[in-house]
């Protein structure tokens, strides 16, 4: 395993009876990275994440954290790890300081090195004020950054993220990032899951999962650029018969309304495709202007996992 590599699985599988709710994944994450899991529910994001840190045995392949093997070496990796959920995994009747204290406790953080460890927290996440307060009275945008707190409290190399910001307002999900920043320029390899598309255009690598396999898997920028369509988008008075017109042609993947705009996904053996859109508008009467335009990351993500057209598609 090489020392540029944090984490190295493959054939990844678990099956929970007859779904298999992962299955094969192969991957090589590197240090000091963010890297994301981006999936709509109940696409393996969680279950491949908790393989990864031992919390779940896979039915087949291996897993390799740090230098560790999963799970048979989990409890060598537990101080090296920091774990953070969606639910925040925070005591509500306890105050902030109670939960840091206790997280001190639980790492094995001597009192002297804890209080130290504690102030340094309570400072860079701004939660001076908030110590004393009970956490059943925070808002979502406080809690988080305590949970940050306490999952940071030890100093792990590795923290996993299992859709951290679900719960918080906008400006609080980008504070939340920056932190993530902050941590990685200390040497820390964060794996996040997310189905936000802006925040896995945030990640340093990404991985899409759809229904337990790894479909697509690169550098954001790079996995726009290379997507598996031709990305048009259409501008029509009538985008109720425009999307009527597009949608009948078997080439079309996916239309998604943007305002009194139509971004339509084809499929990339097309030929001129947005001359395709264009004859298809024309022979059905409908006025509108016609442009091939960059992928987003959303196209990137109904390409690799295959959505058709639909509501909303």
């Amino acid at each position: 395993m090489s020392e540029d590599i944090a984490i190295v699985a493959r054939g990844l599988t678990r099956r929970f009876g007859k779904l298999v709710a992962v299955d094969g994944v192969d991957l090589a994450i590197p240090r000091a990275r963010i890297f994301g899991f981006l999936g709509p529910n109940g696409s393996g994001k969680s279950t491949t994440i908790r393989m990864l840190c031992g919390l779940l045995e896979p039915t087949e392949g291996s897993v390799e954290v740090l230098g560790y093997s999963m799970p048979r070496d989990a409890e060598k990796l537990r101080s090296k790890l920091g774990y953070m959920t969606q639910r925040f995994s925070l005591w509500d009747d306890l105050t902030a300081l109670e939960n840091l204290q206790f997280m001190g406790q639980v790492f094995g953080l001597p009192g002297p090195e804890r209080r130290r460890r504690i102030n340094e927290r309570a400072e860079e996440y701004s939660l001076g004020p908030l110590l004393n307060q009970r956490v059943a009275t925070m808002s979502g945008g406080q809690r988080q950054r305590l949970a940050l707190a306490a999952a940071t409290l030890h100093e792990p190399e590795l923290l996993l993220l299992d859709e951290p910001t679900s719960a918080v307002d906008p400006q609080s999900r980008r504070d939340f990032w920056e932190s993530l920043f902050a941590l990685v320029n200390r040497g820390i390899t964060i794996l996040v899951s997310t189905h936000y598309m802006d925040e896995a255009e945030r990640c340093h690598r990404l991985a899409i999962l759809a229904e337990g396999r790894l479909v697509s898997e690169g550098v954001p920028q790079d996995l726009m650029r290379d997507i598996p369509a031709a990305v048009i988008e259409v501008e029509a008075g009538d985008t109720v018969a425009a999307r009527r017109a597009i949608a009948g042609d078997d080439a079309v993947r996916s239309v998604a309304q943007l305002g009194l705009r139509l971004h339509v996904l084809l499929d990339p053996q097309v030929e001129s495709p947005g001359e395709r859109v264009r004859d298809r508008l024309r022979a059905a009467g409908v006025e509108a202007s016609v442009e091939a335009v960059e992928a987003s990351l959303e196209d990137v993500f109904v390409a690799a996992t295959g959505f058709r057209n639909g509501p909303g598609h």
